[in-house]
């Protein structure tokens, strides 16, 4: 669909008048160079420097390409480039509002286009996950024959969201999420560039922090609440923006919390003695501190996976196997969804019956075996498959517990130095009652009887 009167015009005037534009419009690249982040799709030669017309590619002509990433990591950003860059016809649709007419009405224009004064047509198309296939089937033959090159943007997994038939007649370019770094360099410039607020407010750092946990790595999102804090500050007549003054405008408060200092082990050392306390709430409290501050939500699950055998055991066994899942659902989705599996899994733990029986019996064997409590391992449980084994003396008396009525076979399996150590000393917290019934009953079958 081609731009109507209205929608020229209003163009023209912001190109012209760039400063009634929102700061993430007016602070869009000009030029690929000028792109944050997605480096590994900028290099010389790739497909997005070839449409704007970088290379003569001979008789190679550009590739269609399905953009693929999360919200704000520079989809829309990288069309309008290529847009502003290419001396091709650039056509814009969106996926919401349009449909099998408006296709059609781009495809007739092109071929027209092309036909008439050889000019090529570039088609951005929004949200494509969002077309049914039929509308998506209307694209065919017109990124088959080139009548249009195709740049297809979308957010869902585009092996789910887009057909076989358009998928491999285009390229998939995956956007990664943007780091803070990136977004970080965006607002800098943001801030003193003319098309941005030219100097006009400062950014502390502790603010700068905040920002970036808000963004999330959404540039659009970071360079929006910019646009609005340095609007709230300039209006109080501030020089810089104020860390309230940001909390403010995006009613969020900033979490004091330092990722790479005392507050990051702090945290983290409260919610594990949060769940060895049993206090289901304050776990849940100091869960949320390391969530909205942005913590890695890896770290958090490894923690998880410790507290379970070392506080918890085999109290409820289960509790390990819950807090592997969780590490590998949390790597699997990330956040914001990981914040519902670790919830789930600091909220299970924290209300389990808690044993630190392991803990404490390797911590004593270890103790003894750096003492030097080790000896020889008996000659009877001493491997017996080589030749020359038997007149060595090894393996034999052993007694197999499976021939054995009770099978637990009364014989010495721990070296001389330690054969009377008794590690393990069982709870009878919830599930390692069995388990205390159970290590009495063996050792005293093991003839190992106290006296």
């Amino acid at each position: 669909m081609e731009p109507d009167l209205f929608t020229a015009a209003a163009e023209e005037r912001q190109e012209k008048d760039p400063a009634g534009s929102p700061l993430a419009v007016r602070m869009r690249p000009r030029t690929l160079d000028e792109v944050v982040g997605q480096q590994h799709l900028l290099k010389p030669g790739s497909p997005l420097r070839r449409l704007v017309g970088e290379g003569s590619g001979g008789p190679a002509g550009p590739s269609s390409v399905i953009l693929w990433g999360p919200p704000g990591t520079g989809k829309t950003t990288l069309a309008y480039v290529v847009s502003k860059a290419t001396d091709k016809r650039f056509v814009e649709l969106s996926a919401i509002t349009a449909g099998v007419k408006e296709v059609r009405a781009v495809i007739d224009g092109a071929r027209r286009a092309t036909g008439g004064y050889g000019k090529e047509t570039v088609l951005f198309l929004d949200e494509i996950h969002r077309f049914s296939k039929a509308q998506q089937d209307s694209l065919l033959p017109a990124v088959e024959n080139r009548w249009v090159t195709l740049i297809a943007a979308t957010t869902e997994n585009p092996y789910f969201s887009v057909i076989s038939p358009l998928l491999s007649r285009s390229l998939l370019l995956t956007l990664e999420p943007l780091t803070d770094d990136d977004v970080r360099g965006l607002l800098r410039r943001a801030l003193t560039d003319e098309r941005g607020l030219k100097g006009s407010v400062a950014l502390p750092e502790d603010t700068e922090e905040h920002l970036l946990r808000i963004a999330g790595g959404d540039a659009r999102r970071a360079l929006t609440a910019l646009e609005a804090a340095a609007g709230a500050a300039l209006d109080k007549g501030a020089a810089e923006i104020g860390l309230e003054t940001l909390e403010e405008v995006v009613d969020r408060a900033a979490v004091k919390y330092d990722r790479d200092g005392d507050q990051h082990y702090d945290v983290a050392s409260a919610l594990i003695k949060s769940i060895r306390g049993s206090d289901v709430d304050a776990a849940l409290h100091y869960l949320a501190r390391m969530i909205e501050a942005g913590e890695d939500p890896r770290f958090i699950a490894r923690r998880l996976m410790i507290s379970a055998s070392e506080d918890i055991g085999l109290a409820d066994p289960n509790a390990l196997p819950l807090a592997v899942a969780a590490a590998q659902a949390v790597a699997m989705i990330g956040f914001p969804e990981a914040a519902l599996t670790l919830s789930h899994t600091t909220i299970a733990l924290a209300l389990a019956p808690k044993s630190n029986s392991a803990t404490t019996a390797i911590g004593a064997a270890l103790e003894d075996v750096r003492r030097g409590l080790a000896g020889q391992v008996p000659a009877h449980l001493r491997d017996g498959h080589y030749k020359g084994a038997a007149k060595l003396g090894h393996a034999q008396g052993y007694v197999y517990p499976h021939d054995v009525p009770e099978g637990i076979a009364e014989q010495q399996y721990a070296p001389d130095p330690i054969k009377d150590r008794e590690y393990y000393s069982p709870t009878r917290h919830g599930t390692e009652a069995r388990y205390a019934d159970a290590v009495e009953w063996t050792r005293k079958h093991l003839g190992r009887r106290r006296s």
